[in-house]
């Protein structure tokens, strides 16, 4: 079973210079991500006098979040793994992938780099609101719960598969491809619902800088059950049978 392979490590790798670089690239990589999503939502809204719930909206947040997630991940993967996400970080510690000491350093990271991201958007804008994730009107938090776990059981599935599979291969830029894709369609599904977070980094420095708590723990339990979920079943259906053989195609 994966919980088997759970890592804790210790707290010398607070310490090391290998991990406080790899935090450094997810602060950055973060940042990245999160100036470029949520920058994309307050430019349309300077466009369109706030418009953004509508199809067009949905579609330039779609499309602004697959392209800078797959910058993000792209440009620190080969020091951090590109996880750009404290639920990615909690679904690779649960698959074994990461130890619990140098996963806090992670989400540190990454919380930061999110925060940071909001404050630079709202002094570059002016003062501009970077906007809090919500719920839709009808919408309950268990219907937000529900689409937050399958949401990111996908995105984490995707990185399991892409990223951390040691069969993968060499896949080159696939993985951040696929990374970016999964959350820029999670996006156009849940987005009028939800906002489709996927990553409680995403939506904790919007609610940091405009201290709007409401509903907060959505975006962060939703995340870290769909992750923990996904990592349990790539290792336990897939990783942990390597021994089998691999397919291989013929040509």
């Amino acid at each position: 079973m994966p919980i088997h392979q759970i890592t804790i490590g210790t707290h010398e790798e607070l310490r090391q210079p290998g991990a406080l670089k790899a935090a450094l690239a997810e602060f950055i990589s973060t940042l990245i991500f999160v100036f470029a999503g949520q920058g994309s939502g307050m430019a349309f809204n300077k466009l369109t006098s706030d418009s953004t719930n509508t199809p067009a909206g949905l579609i330039a947040a779609a499309v602004a979040h697959a392209f800078g997630l797959f910058v993000a991940v792209s440009v620190s993967f080969n020091i951090s793994g590109g996880h750009v996400n404290p639920a990615v970080t909690f679904g690779a510690f649960i698959g074994g992938n990461i130890t619990f000491f140098r996963g806090i350093l992670y989400i540190i990271a990454q919380l930061l780099g999110s925060t940071v991201a909001c404050l630079l958007l709202k002094f570059a804008t002016g003062g501009l609101s970077t906007g809090a994730f919500a719920l839709c009107s009808g919408l309950s938090v268990w219907n937000a719960l529900v689409f937050e776990i399958v949401m990111t059981f996908g995105l984490v599935y995707t990185v399991y598969a892409t990223a951390i599979d040691p069969k993968k291969g060499e896949l080159g830029v696939i993985a951040p491809i696929s990374i970016g894709f999964i959350v820029g369609a999670n996006i156009l599904a849940g987005g009028p619902f939800d906002g489709a977070s996927m990553n409680p980094a995403v939506s904790f420095g919007p609610a940091f800088v405009s201290w709007t708590w409401t509903h907060q723990w959505v975006y962060w339990a939703g995340p870290i059950i769909g992750a923990g979920l996904a990592g349990v079943v790539y290792e336990l259906f897939f990783i942990n049978h390597s021994h089998e053989q691999v397919p291989t195609a013929e040509y």
